[in-house]
């Protein structure tokens, strides 16, 4: 077993949360703009639906080898790799808006999706490490941090788009902030070798480990709460925006600012969330989140005027916060077999991205971009089924 300095621990809890942080600014960066990019590239909501579906076929992709990659360069080369891979992917996506290329723009979505990938499962693998050896929950917290840089993230795109700036200048302008935080922040991972690189006495070599996650019924089972989790948060993400804008008749200015009532929802719950999971236990809290994301989601869909769809707005942040953390977790409590499982709810989860933009983009071209949304509640009944899947294992270790 190995074990850590309380400094040492610290520092890479700090790292941790900068690293979740950053990656949901990227992630705002683009998503609280989604409207400009459509206007740039003159496409409507199919369009936008379709240049999404290359970021999530990236991710989805790369998905299912980024617990490897982590395994063997570590979670901090993997963040870096990640880092540095979206940072050039923004460079393409920002001239191929300059340009007003559709193809361009995709191709950077696509990479960008891949970058993203590989940030995500290996900042989730050493959150759950800190977590494991904090031993307290804290994954929530994590993503609470996620969350923030996304409701910063999308305050910058609000401003960014009140004052006219194109969205090409703002990507380059993220990106160089991301290429100093993430070759300097994760040197202060927890620089050991990741439990799961070190299988148990009579454990299987850890290349079975990593891929056997694929046959585990509990594993797959955690990845559909996941894949719910996912379509809740990522429906919002994508859509929450231009569904204001389309559906309200606001600006775009005013659409970012839903986003970011959005975000600022789940980012408080997500917060203060760790504690109704220690009271409740992770299946209580997962059907009570759900189901406030349900009725968010109605009251967004039908309300009549602004205020009425930002506290649908609130409400459906708030039910969406904790499902994607609680399962990430629920994938992560053993430490010989977390690598594995994380990147196969990772890629099952992720799978949300890749069916959503296009089903909501084809859909929204037809129906409305905030009726099509009504689609997602399906996803988020089918997590509150499952949801015993995500039930805290508490005889993980170990035999005397």
């Amino acid at each position: 077993m190995n074990s850590v300095s309380d400094t040492a621990l610290n520092k890479a809890l700090i790292a941790v949360f900068t690293v979740f942080g950053l990656n949901g600014l990227v992630f705002a960066s683009w998503a609280a703009r989604i409207p400009a990019a459509a206007e740039d590239l003159g496409v409507g909501a199919a369009g936008v639906g379709l240049l999404l579906l290359f970021s999530a076929i990236g991710s989805v992709a790369a998905l299912p080898l980024a617990g490897s990659v982590a395994q063997r360069i570590g979670t901090a080369g993997t963040v870096r790799a990640g880092g540095i891979t979206t940072s050039a992917a923004s460079l393409v996506i920002a001239a191929g808006l300059h340009l007003g290329s559709i193809p361009l723009a995709g191709a950077g979505l696509l990479v960008f999706g891949v970058g993203i990938a590989g940030w995500d499962v290996a900042m989730n693998l050493e959150g759950a490490d800190v977590e494991r050896r904090l031993g307290r929950n804290i994954m929530p917290r994590f993503h609470a941090a996620f969350s923030a840089g996304s409701f910063i993230g999308a305050l910058i795109g609000a401003a960014l788009s009140f004052a006219g700036v194109p969205l090409s200048l703002h990507l380059l302008g993220i990106l160089t902030v991301v290429c100093v935080v993430v070759l300097i922040v994760p040197r202060n991972f927890l620089q050991l070798p990741h439990p799961a690189q070190a299988p148990a006495e009579g454990d299987a070599p850890a290349a079975v480990s990593r891929f056997g996650a694929w046959r585990e019924g509990r594993t797959l089972l955690i990845g559909v709460v996941v894949l719910g989790a996912a379509l809740t948060e990522g429906a919002a993400n994508d859509w929450v925006a231009k569904a204001t804008v389309d559906g309200l008749g606001t600006s775009e200015s005013a659409g970012a600012m839903m986003f970011a009532v959005f975000v600022a929802a789940m980012t408080l719950t997500r917060w203060f969330g760790a504690k109704l999971i220690d009271r409740m236990g992770r299946v209580p809290a997962l059907r009570i989140c759900m189901s406030a994301s349900l009725a968010g989601l109605l009251l967004f869909v039908f309300a009549p005027n602004v205020g009425l769809a930002a506290a649908g707005a609130v409400l459906w942040g708030i039910g969406a916060a904790l499902g994607f953390p609680m399962g990430m977790s629920a994938a992560g409590e053993d430490p010989v077999h977390a690598a594995g499982r994380v990147s196969v709810v990772s890629t099952i989860g992720y799978m949300a991205f890749f069916v959503g933009p296009p089903v909501l983009g084809f859909l929204g071209e037809h129906w409305g971009v905030r009726n099509a949304l009504l689609v997602v509640g399906a996803a988020m009944l089918v997590s509150v089924v499952f949801a015993p899947a995500a039930a805290e294992q508490k005889a993980v270790p170990k035999p005397a």
